[in-house]
């Protein structure tokens, strides 16, 4: 699924206000004519703060899997090259 992020413009701009984001999750079909269209499942509106620290917390769980995937995968290369 792909996303398309902007940034929120809002109406009214106060002093205090955050920044928003706009994050439009997306995903490709294929038309009655088979020809792909990108449709927006669904949009998410939040602060971009909150963003940040979301996808910084992703980026740290996504290094970790990494860090699980790359000792797995000596684990393999160790038995196959051993005799």
């Amino acid at each position: 699924m792909a996303k398309v992020i902007a940034e929120k413009v809002q109406e009214q701009v106060q002093v205090d206000s955050p920044k928003m984001v706009e994050i439009k999750h997306t995903r490709t079909m294929q038309d009655a004519s088979g020809n792909d269209v990108e449709v927006v499942d669904y949009t998410d509106i939040k602060s971009v703060d909150e963003a940040i620290s979301q996808c910084e917390a992703h980026k740290a769980n996504l290094e970790a899997q990494l860090t699980e995937v790359d000792a797995e995968l000596a684990d393999y290369i160790a038995i196959r090259d051993a005799e």
